[in-house]
């Protein structure tokens, strides 16, 4: 089951910011004449405090509805964290590894219904990009940016061509994984480089998931993806481009990384890497 956190953010921001609003503005005015009137029979003020006293739903609401419209804030306009629940973007990302990403890279939206209102830029080659999967919009998806609208892509022998220009691969040994990374032991690792941006990925020195080559013409307000364990990753290749609707931010920082497959629960070495 996927639960809609955004939309949980907006309900609870709304519930608590009416409750404490309406307080404010009549429900405190007759809890305070009903003191007055206390007071005017001389009641004491501990009596007082105890006759009249605050709902508790009113005082959660007051004390949660600033730290709620902040989360909700930075979650929708700022960075939000992800985990990588799977081995399609190695070696870059790790099963395991906690990322944030910038949410106004590509632009401003509206928490929920997901609109952009403000324009700020468009995803770029190389990009390491969350999205939502364009057979399921609930869920996320995170590859690299291959092709941008109006692209030409080839795909050889299991090196791209980008517009008629090679992106060269420069050999990079043997990848041996750890844990639950063991099963891509023996994989060729390759420093890509995609018209001047370097990045790692891993091929199969033979064919596994997707066989055959293909040329492809990205589509104007789409955008070609595929994951960086080229032979082990389902993306563009399988379910086609992702229309600029269903895009969320730009992967760029890894804060945690943890897996309990491995000798060592948590990489350390890899706190604070930016991704590339």
């Amino acid at each position: 089951m996927n639960l809609d956190f955004p939309l949980i953010l907006v309900l609870l921001t709304l519930v608590t910011g009416l409750i404490w609003a309406l307080d404010a503005l009549f429900w405190s005015k007759g809890r305070e004449q009903r003191a007055d009137a206390l007071r005017a029979k001389g009641v004491g003020e501990d009596e007082v405090a105890r006759q009249v006293k605050e709902p508790g739903l009113v005082d959660l609401s007051r004390s949660f509805f600033p730290i709620i419209l902040l989360v909700l804030v930075v979650r929708s306009f700022v960075a939000e964290p992800f985990r990588i629940p799977s081995g399609s973007m190695m070696p870059t990302l790790l099963v395991g590894d906690f990322i944030l990403v910038n949410k106004f890279s590509y632009g401003l939206r509206l928490p929920v219904l997901n609109t952009r209102f403000l324009s700020l830029g468009e995803p770029q080659r190389g990009d390491v990009m969350v999205f939502r999967y364009p057979e399921d919009p609930r869920v996320d998806y995170i590859k690299r940016v291959i092709g941008v609208p109006g692209d030409h892509i080839r795909y050889q022998g299991k090196q791209l061509t980008i517009n008629g220009e090679l992106a060269t691969q420069q050999p990079g040994g043997v990848f041996v994984g750890e844990g639950s990374e063991s099963r891509m032991t023996g994989a060729r690792r390759m420093r890509e480089n995609l018209l001047g941006l370097e990045y790692d990925i891993l091929v199969m020195p033979h064919d596994n998931m997707f066989l055959g080559d293909f040329e492809f013409v990205v589509p104007q307000g789409q955008y070609f993806t595929m994951g960086d364990n080229r032979d082990n990753s389902r993306d563009s290749r399988a379910w086609g481009t992702v229309p600029e609707e269903n895009l969320v931010g730009k992967a760029f920082l890894i804060w945690m990384s943890w897996d309990w497959s491995k000798e060592k629960v948590i990489a350390w070495d890899r706190l604070g890497s930016r991704i590339q």
